[in-house]
């Protein structure tokens, strides 16, 4: 298993292209969203995945604060299911958070689907709102704070 961790421009087409399609493999096939998946935030984020045999099989973005947010956020959070059940999301997140972290960006917000807070409150992520519904699937909004960690 190989860690990835670049911005946007450093990205390869064939990383960029690996990222869009398990992406769609997980968001739109599986869980049958029907979302604008391009919406020009990519290029305001940093890209963390693992890679196995040279496919992306987990990853997710961290969204420079200011862009979605003004906190620092992080969004598509995902592994492909033949690699789920192995922490690969526990990990990235982990290291997501300590990236934050180490460049003094805290606190986080997220958008986190609904059956997934109990997993973030692991994390130290506490709930700020009710469950809303985004792209047809309830959310809530979360955010971990420097002294949560």
């Amino acid at each position: 298993m190989e860690f990835v961790s670049k911005r946007f421009e450093e990205l390869t087409l064939e990383e960029l292209y690996g990222i869009l399609h398990c992406r769609q493999e997980v968001f739109v096939v599986e869980q049958n969203i029907i979302y604008q998946d391009l919406d020009y935030i990519d290029q305001s984020s940093l890209h963390m995945f693992f890679k196995h045999e040279g496919k992306i099989v987990s990853y997710l973005r961290i969204i420079d604060a200011g862009v979605k947010y003004k906190e620092t956020s992080i969004g598509r959070v995902l592994t492909i299911p033949a690699y789920r059940r192995r922490g690969l999301s526990r990990n990235l997140m982990e290291l997501a958070i300590s990236e934050v972290i180490k460049e003094g960006n805290m606190p986080i917000k997220i958008e986190a689907q609904e059956y997934l807070v109990e997993f973030y409150e692991t994390l130290g992520f506490q709930p700020i709102s009710e469950p809303f519904i985004l792209e047809g699937i309830p959310h809530v909004s979360m955010l971990l704070k420097k002294e949560s960690v």
